[in-house]
């Protein structure tokens, strides 16, 4: 039981975890379970020890709550910077991604027309040596002159 801890010392009464240390009486007395936070009744929250000996109750409460807000703003930002960001880079991707499809296009009918061109001019010296084939009959003899 823990008011076998009383009057001796908080190190002593707070190895066992569920005893609550009151500076007040330097009585050791259980964690009162049921509620949350022990009653005033039982010993003020300033002068009550929970865990180790060197801070209060109070402080401890408000330092986990400070932890506690912080990891949870912590998570919210997070999360929002993360969803940003995927949606930036989303959108960024996709420019990216119409740009090198126009690019591609372009060069697709660059080639085209580099390939025409160079049609047209293989078809003038044909002409212009004879070799090429009449249209009408493209299985003409060649003849030598």
């Amino acid at each position: 039981a823990c008011s076998a801890f009383s009057q001796k010392s908080c190190e002593e009464c707070l190895k066992n975890v569920s005893c609550l240390w009151c500076y007040t009486n330097n009585t050791c007395i259980d964690y009162p379970v049921r509620s949350i936070l022990p009653p005033s009744s039982l010993c003020s929250l300033s002068n009550a020890r929970w865990g180790v000996c060197w801070i209060n109750f109070e402080a401890l409460i408000i330092a986990m709550a400070v932890v506690a807000g912080l990891i949870l703003v912590s998570l919210t930002v997070c999360c929002c910077y993360c969803c940003y960001c995927r949606r930036r880079s989303r959108s960024r991707l996709e420019e990216e991604e119409e740009q090198l499809a126009r690019k591609r296009e372009e060069r697709r009918l660059q080639s085209l027309q580099r390939k025409h061109e160079r049609k047209l001019k293989h078809d003038e010296i044909r002409k212009k040596y004879g070799l090429l084939q009449d249209s009408d009959n493209p299985y003409s003899r060649f003849e030598n002159e």
